[in-house]
C-alpha cells in the first residue's frame, strides 16, 4: 500500500517533462492569441479583461486533457460537473466567440500532445485574422447616419433637396415633429464614404439656416468601426 502512495505522489520524469511544456507552450500560443485579438480589434466594445481570459484559457484546457487522458470515467465527470456551470457574460461580438474557440481548440491540441499541429493552426488561422484586418475584410462598403435637426419656424429643406440630388446618397424621412413653432426632424443618410465630405457641408448649411438651432449626425451602430 505505501509503494502504491509512492507511485500516485513521485511523477515520472518524462510525464512531467511533458506536462511542463505542454502547458509552456499553451501559454505562449494563448498569448499570441490575445496579441492578435488586440491589434485587430475595431469598435467600441473592447473589453481589457477579454485578454488575460484569452491567455488562462488555452492552459486550462491543456490541463484538463492531461487529467481525463483518455480516461471515459474521468471524461463522464468532467462534463457532469460543467454542466452545473452558468456562463452569464454575454458576449457581444461574434468575433470574440471565434477568439474564444480558437483558443480551446489549441488547448485540446496541446492537451492532446498535437504540439505541431496546434502551432501550425496557430501560424495560419493568425495570418487570416491579420489579412482580414489588412483588407478591411467585413466592413461595410456604405456609411449610415441618422441627420437629426431641431428648431422653430419653416424648415427650409433645400440643402436636404440637393443632398438627395446628388449620386450616391440615400435620403429618407424618418420621422417629423411638430409642436407650435418649434419642430425636429429626423433623416435616415445612407451613402458611399467618399461621400462624407458632402454631408459634412450639407450639416454646415443647415447649421447656418435661420431658426435652425441643433443639428445631430449620429451612428445608429452600437460597434463602431475603428
Amino acid at each position: 500500500m505505501m509503494t502504491t502512495l509512492i507511485d500516485q505522489i513521485i511523477i515520472p520524469s518524462e510525464t512531467l517533462l511533458t506536462f511542463v511544456f505542454s502547458m509552456f507552450l499553451a501559454i505562449v500560443l494563448g498569448t499570441a492569441i490575445a496579441l492578435i485579438y488586440r491589434h485587430t480589434h475595431r469598435g467600441l466594445n473592447y473589453e481589457s479583461s477579454f485578454l488575460p481570459t484569452l491567455v488562462v484559457l488555452s492552459p486550462i484546457v491543456t490541463l484538463v486533457m492531461f487529467f481525463i487522458q483518455g480516461d471515459l470515467v474521468l471524461s463522464l465527470g468532467l462534463v457532469g460537473s460543467l454542466s452545473i456551470i452558468r456562463f452569464r457574460t454575454p458576449i457581444k461580438d461574434t468575433r470574440d466567440m471565434a477568439f474564444l474557440f480558437w483558443t480551446i481548440a489549441i488547448g485540446l491540441g496541446i492537451g492532446t500532445q498535437n504540439w505541431t499541429i496546434a502551432v501550425l493552426a496557430t501560424l495560419i488561422l493568425g495570418a487570416l485574422m491579420l489579412v482580414f484586418y489588412l483588407i478591411k475584410y467585413g466592413r461595410p462598403i456604405h456609411a449610415e447616419y441618422i441627420l437629426i435637426i431641431s428648431g422653430e419656424r419653416r424648415f427650409d429643406d433645400t440643402p436636404m433637396k440637393t443632398l438627395a440630388d446628388m449620386g450616391g446618397i440615400d435620403v429618407q424621412l424618418r420621422s417629423r415633429e411638430q409642436e407650435g413653432d418649434r419642430y425636429e426632424i429626423i433623416f435616415e443618410l445612407r451613402f458611399d464614404k467618399t461621400k462624407l465630405s458632402s454631408i459634412d457641408d450639407t450639416v454646415h448649411l443647415l447649421q447656418a439656416a435661420e431658426g435652425v438651432h441643433k443639428v445631430s449626425l449620429l451612428a445608429p451602430q452600437l460597434a463602431l468601426p475603428m
